[in-house]
């Protein structure tokens, strides 16, 4: 079982990354396995993520999944095919133990980062819990939800920012709370995909601005951040979740290797 001691051992950031949601055995193993030749070349301890289920739609009939076992199977598969961590997403208590036997990071989402049963839960399994900082919370109000986790006898936290709501249909990263967050003790990501989201499209697909995750990226870098959190897919626009905010596969090995530079320029 891996610790967040095993993902910060290294000078480099570390990275969590894949699609959105597993869409398929085939596409998994492929994004995976262009992101371990990156992130071998580059020494960055990689994490593949990908979400089994999505719960937080915002229409009925948005893609939510191909089930739940199926897509916890896949990313059995990739962990053992690579030899690398896996994180998902957990929505209700009952999801804990059972994504914990396939997974080795539980996320908690943004949206539900409060749920006392839920922090709990994902605690009680032993695994990493990474708890996405709320888009209506401060920097300073994750100490709580983190300090549930440790109560409940789990010191695997780490704490993900992914923006602030800003009006109705935008969000925007307040860089002073990585530094804040991380006087709690834990490694703080940023979420850099997630962040660059324009929710609440009156079309009910939440739209996007990938153009800035280069942005976004180094300024997270910069300012020292433990790990970063990247959606990508061979294909965004094909995607069936998250589509309009992903970085396209292609492009992450150039991303990568200029944050790598900057975050030795910095040490």
């Amino acid at each position: 079982m891996i610790t967040i001691n095993d993902l910060n051992k290294s000078e480099n950031f570390f990275l969590m990354a894949g699609p959105c949601v597993i869409e398929g055995e085939d596409m998994a193993l492929r994004i995976a396995e262009k992101i371990v030749g990156i992130t071998e070349r580059l020494h960055i301890p990689y994490v593949f993520k990908g979400s089994y289920r999505k719960a937080n739609r915002s229409r009925l009939d948005s893609f939510t999944g191909i089930g739940d076992e199926k897509a916890l199977k896949i990313l059995r598969k990739v962990s053992e095919t690579f030899d690398i961590p896996t994180v998902t997403d957990i929505h209700e208590t009952t999801e804990a133990a059972m994504a914990a036997e396939y997974v080795d990071v539980l996320q908690i989402p943004a949206f539900l980062c409060r749920q006392t049963d839920l922090l709990v839960a994902a605690a009680e399994t032993g695994k990493i819990v990474n708890i996405k900082k709320g888009q209506f919370l401060s920097p300073g109000a994750m100490q709580f939800a983190v300090q549930k986790v440790v109560d409940a006898g789990n010191d695997n936290v780490m704490i993900t920012e992914r923006g602030t709501t800003f009006g109705y249909t935008d969000l925007v990263v307040d860089f002073r709370g990585i530094p804040q967050m991380q006087t709690f003790g834990f490694p703080v990501i940023m979420d850099v995909t997630h962040s660059l989201q324009q929710p609440n499209q009156t079309s009910g697909v939440t739209g996007g601005l990938p153009a800035l995750i280069e942005t976004i990226a180094k300024a997270a870098i910069a300012i020292g951040t433990d790990g970063l959190f990247i959606e990508t897919h061979p294909e965004p626009s094909q995607a069936k979740s998250d589509g309009a905010n992903m970085l396209r596969l292609d492009l992450l090995e150039d991303l990568l290797t200029r944050l790598v530079r900057l975050r030795q320029a910095i040490l």
